[in-house]
């Protein structure tokens, strides 16, 4: 795991000033790659690298590297799982190369220089980021894995195309654009992440999952396209084309649709476990996280089974009961039998990772479980170098409650007139959430059997928002996952998008024609196209990286992704429960017991907290004349949800956390120009 950062200009920076430019963005990324630093320039382009050595310690594995023919010359961060695979078939092919040392790098460079990058990154299964000079074309490649593990920023600083793993790199260059792009900001606001293809910064975007960016040096434009670039997009030396498709493996996988269940589960635990065991090869010590919760307990289950020594697993325990999953993982571990290493933090201990997450994220980003994710994080480098994770099993095997509720409410809604909906809906927001509150107290009274209702209002309310926009089942999934579904009123300057797109959408590609009658089916499709890279991906990468640690995510080998494809949705969600195919792969590992819990999540008591220790950092922030500062934001629209929050009636954190970690990044900003 490692950062890359480079630059391609126009023309030659005078006095060796292109490699000082490089260094400096280099510089930026230590944190990534603490172990090593290397630098290359030649003529207009240079590459910058900085290594945290996984596989092939010695200074074989080093960057930016050569290819043994000397054409091509890369700057890689990730892992290939598959490459001495790989290997192997570059020696069928009659290559033989004479490997320097047994890096991926080397194997893919090997890869390209026979295969062309386009046939290599098709047959390598591993999550990556990577520049690749072509020094006989003058071609530079940008390439960005399948779903998204390992960020890429690329775009214009001046005259010249800078990229890199962080906006902190890019920001380096002097020319770098330092703005709020409108339009990335409207949908920031909405879904508390800045969706691919824009970021934070007009002219500056993120290389969508599964692309490649191909820019010829002698057809360089002036200065970035007037709209972000998609897939099949070109423009003067640049075009961007998919090497990989999602839609294309959901689509073959509903072709092929496994209809025995017990032979079904049978492949979901052997392809799972071949990609957990593929996953474990490493240099340096090796571990995983472990909630307890179901999919990072079957992802340790199969590490264990395939180890001959107790692998080590990390959780955090909190002190507030509600969101401490620390004993379920010990009981879990217990089970296992693995080396067991559980972080208790107080809650005061956990706020101090508040004032970091401006830096670690580098743009605005507002899912709170940041704050644990970073503390598990940080317990594991204790310990190791390189942990697996549980992370997408909910998008590939329908483990979210909107999955399981989303199609439910949306087959009652639907033979419903919009008008009606819009009626129902305004009738149930005009009953105050805390009169909502005080019927579900009675409800749980009079029929305590039935399991209870909390927050009761809040749900009411959440729910009949939904209602009242809601015309597709589509638009129902967008709405269910923004935070602030309608975020105009929040911007000092409403329905100002200067390219003439919707902030609520800018991605809206057809879903496969098999999910046309399927809607848990197309929210976990929209989920593997947006949420999953842009929020919970992001989220662990900036977390983990910002310590030096890297993280696998076994569940994204695309033998599991194809998989995936072919479980019908009631192998996957049966019973008002999700995952159900995974349930049973685990159930052979784990106690029913152990597991069968309500869903969690990874949470903080952050609506007590802005009414507590932090309503004086928050009140900073949210202050009128902070608000105004920029000119961005509606100072009173704002102020009325805070003071909303505060009142306690109702709990606001999550929209109030969306500008907090705005504002607390400007200022980020400010005081680094």
């Amino acid at each position: 795991m490692c950062g890359l950062t480079g630059i391609l200009a126009p023309r030659d920076h005078r006095n060796g000033g292109l490699g000082r430019l490089v260094q400096k963005m280099t510089s930026t990324l230590s944190h990534r790659g603490p172990d090593a630093e290397g630098i290359w320039t030649e003529d207009a382009v240079g590459l910058g690298h900085r290594r945290l050595s996984i596989v092939d310690l010695s200074s074989a594995g080093a960057q930016p590297m050569h290819s043994a023919c000397g054409r091509y010359v890369i700057a890689f961060n990730g892992e290939i799982y598959n490459h001495l695979d790989l290997r192997r078939e570059l020696s069928v092919s009659g290559i033989e190369p004479e490997w320097r040392g047994h890096s991926d790098t080397e194997t893919l460079l090997a890869g390209i220089a026979h295969w062309g990058i386009e046939q290599t990154l098709r047959q390598a299964s591993g999550m990556f980021a990577l520049a690749l000079w072509d020094r006989k074309e003058q071609r530079l490649t940008l390439a960005r894995d399948r779903m998204g593990e390992k960020p890429l920023y690329w775009g214009w600083a001046g005259t010249d195309l800078i990229f890199g793993s962080e906006l902190k790199s890019l920001r380096a260059h002097p020319h770098c654009p330092s703005a709020v792009c409108p339009e990335a900001l409207a949908e920031y606001l909405s879904l508390g992440y800045v969706p691919a293809p824009r970021s934070i910064h007009p002219g500056l975007y993120k290389l969508e999952p599964g692309c490649l960016l191909e820019v010829d040096a002698t057809g360089l434009p002036a200065a970035a396209p007037p709209r972000p670039l998609r897939p099949g997009d070109s423009s003067g030396g640049l075009n961007i084309r998919r090497f990989w498709s999602l839609d294309s493996v959901i689509q073959a996988g509903a072709e092929q649709p496994l209809t025995d269940e017990a032979s079904a589960v049978d492949m979901v635990e052997a392809t799972l476990a071949a990609a957990v065991g593929r996953q474990m090869v490493a240099d340096v010590p090796l571990g995983a996280f472990l909630s307890g919760g179901i999919d990072s307990s079957l992802i340790v289950a199969l590490m264990q089974e395939q180890s001959r020594q107790p692998i080590q697993t990390y959780t955090v325990g909190f002190e507030a009961k509600e969101f401490d999953e620390s004993p379920h993982a010990a009981a879990v571990a217990g089970h296992l039998g693995t080396t067991h290493t559980a972080i208790h933090v107080t809650e005061a201990e956990a706020r101090e990772v508040i004032p970091l997450l401006a830096e670690l994220y580098d743009e605005p980003f507002a899912d709170s479980s940041q704050i644990p994710t970073h503390l598990v994080c940080r317990a594991a480098r204790s310990g190791v170098t390189v942990a697996l994770s549980g992370d997408a099993g909910d998008e590939l095997f329908g483990g979210y409650n909107r999955h399981v509720f989303g199609p439910r409410l949306w087959n009652r809604i639907a033979p419903m007139p919009f008008a009606l909906r819009r009626w129902i809906a305004s009738a149930a927001l005009a009953l105050p959430e805390h009169a909502w509150d005080r019927l579900g107290q009675l409800h749980n009274a009079m029929r305590p059997s039935a399991g209870g209702i909390s927050a009761m209002g809040q749900k009411v309310h959440r729910i009949a928002e939904r209602l009242r926009h809601a015309q597709s089942v589509d638009a129902l999934y967008r709405d269910i996952i923004s935070v602030w579904p309608a975020p105009t009123p929040l911007l000092a300057l409403e329905g100002s998008h200067s390219d003439g797109s919707s902030p609520e959408a800018t991605v809206t590609d057809p879903l496969p024609p098999c999910l046309d009658a399927d809607a848990a089916g197309r929210m976990m499709a929209l989920d593997m196209r947006g949420y999953l890279p842009d929020d919970i991906l992001c989220k662990v990468d900036r977390a983990a990286m910002g310590i030096s640690l890297e993280t696998r995510v076994p569940f994204l080998d695309p033998a599991v992704i194809a998989l995936a494809a072919r479980v019908p949705v009631e192998m996957k969600i049966r019973n008002g429960q999700g995952k159900w195919i995974l349930r049973q792969v685990l159930y052979r590992h784990v106690p029913r017991g152990l597991i069968d819990r309500p869903k969690t999540g990874f949470a903080v008591p952050l609506a007590s907290w802005l009414r507590g220790p932090l309503r004086g950092w928050a009140e900073d922030l949210l202050s009128p004349t902070a608000l105004a500062s920029d000119g961005l934001l509606n100072p009173q629209a704002i102020r009325e949800v805070w003071t909303e929050h505060l009142s306690g009636r109702v709990d606001r954190s999550a929209q109030l956390w969306i500008i907090l970690m705005f504002m607390a990044w400007r200022a980020g900003q400010a005081k680094s120009a």
